[in-house]
């Protein structure tokens, strides 16, 4: 029998330019009295999250910072922070100020200060023992400095699990934030290599959710076995489709101005937001799936505006390096959605068939300086098959695409992601 349900969540939103700057009252209103701020230094350097603080403090919160956070975290960050949380505890809320390294951070602290256990204990199988949450997680407010990871939206926290050399996650609807503060004056910060990187996991979150397996192709049900991502569907529709329409409007000007203008720095927080209203319910597939190994097996690629200290593939920039032939292995699924897609991108773009969609992509990902495939971060023909064993591992993702996908079938969309483009 087939799916005849599906489900929306989503946390309580508050957008608009200077809307940081009422947390101190929201909070209030919960009863909250002593609040942890967690974030990241290079965020903390910035300022974003002093400002919040002494917003709080306006309203007599009581207020610890924790600003170690690990972009891209790691169970041991994790760990770390969660300590520190225990430690220095107990809190009434949790609120982080960063991008989603910060964010996904502060879900894991919001868990393990409530409930009993370790890290492990909750991680998604194989991997981990995936326990669900006994106790009420802290309530999490999410207030994202950058424009893309989607996580002030999602039930997911992200971490790499540095003994496996695996990117895995913990996932459950009791992750979700209970409130998302989006102000775009906080991302218009950001450096160009980030809001490239960002914007690219906008762009993938829009476009996998939007050409996700229908929900209803799915088997049926029971209440209980229902997760957060249940397919596309009808309403996440509607944001992935307007996510995808501001990109094709503001995504070129945001990262060649470097310092977004205001208007612009609006359209990639909107966009940003919409697309985690859409893939946050929909799911993501594939790309998200070969992002894991590709990030959590990085040597020596360091990119521009992001810690100096050591190797990184930022989570965008991974997921965005098999997206186009990932896209041409899909496209035979659901021929219309990826030529719409294509065109909400890129209204230009002419011609049918399964290039259309791969060769949009391909050319956004040239013209805001992103690495020439997966070449470009270090890996060649030798690793493909380190990736797949990494890739095939993300069941939960794979799920989700719009048609079965087996090993050698990540092995062609792998090997093919070396190069995109001629130089």
């Amino acid at each position: 029998m087939s799916e005849t349900v599906f489900t929306y969540a989503a946390p309580a939103l508050k957008f608009g330019r200077g809307a940081s700057r009422e947390l101190g009252y929201d909070l209030s209103t919960w009863g909250a009295r002593r609040v942890l701020l967690v974030t990241d230094p290079g965020v903390a350097a910035v300022g974003h999250p002093a400002t919040v603080a002494e917003g709080l403090a306006k309203h007599g919160l009581a207020v610890t910072t924790y600003d170690e956070t690990h972009v891209e975290p790691t169970d041991a960050s994790l760990t770390h922070a969660v300590e520190f949380a225990r430690a220095e505890g107990p809190f009434d809320a949790v609120v982080a100020v960063g991008g989603g390294s910060s964010i996904d951070t502060a879900k894991a602290v919001a868990l393990l200060v409530t409930n009993p256990g370790e890290l492990m204990d909750y991680i998604n199988a194989p991997v981990g023992n995936a326990r669900a949450p006994e106790h009420a997680l802290l309530p999490l407010v999410a207030v994202p400095t950058t424009t893309g990871t989607g996580s002030e939206s999602t039930t997911i926290c992200v971490m790499d699990v540095l003994a496996l050399k695996v990117k895995t996650g913990i996932s459950h609807p009791a992750l979700r934030p209970r409130l998302a503060v989006v102000d775009p004056d906080l991302s218009a910060t950001q450096p160009p290599g980030v809001t490239a990187a960002a914007g690219m996991d906008i762009l993938c979150h829009a476009l996998e959710s939007y050409t996700a397996r229908w929900y209803a192709d799915f088997d049926a049900k029971s209440p209980e076995q229902r997760v957060p991502y249940c397919g596309a569907n009808p309403i996440a529709d509607l944001w992935s489709e307007r996510a995808l329409g501001l990109l094709a409007g503001a995504f070129r000007s945001a990262v060649r101005e470097g310092g977004m203008a205001p208007e612009v720095a609006e359209q990639m927080a909107m966009a940003a937001t919409f697309a985690g209203l859409g893939f946050g319910n929909a799911g993501v597939h594939i790309p998200h799936a070969n992002a894991y190994p590709i990030a959590g097996r990085v040597r020596d690629f360091r990119p521009a505006g992001y810690p100096a200290g050591e190797p990184i593939v930022p989570h965008g920039i991974a997921v965005a390096l098999t997206a186009p032939e990932a896209f041409r292995f899909t496209y035979d699924a659901a021929p219309d959605r990826h030529l719409r897609a294509a065109r909400l991108l890129d209204p230009a773009a002419d011609g049918s068939g399964p290039d259309v969609l791969p060769r949009t992509l391909a050319t956004l990902m040239h013209d805001i300086g992103l690495p020439n495939g997966l070449g470009e971060v270090g890996y060649g023909e030798a690793d493909v098959d380190d990736l797949v064993a990494g890739a095939v591992q993300q069941q939960r993702l794979l799920a989700t695409a719009p048609k079965p996908v087996t090993e050698d079938d990540l092995a062609g969309i792998i090997g093919s992601s070396l190069r995109h483009w001629a130089d």
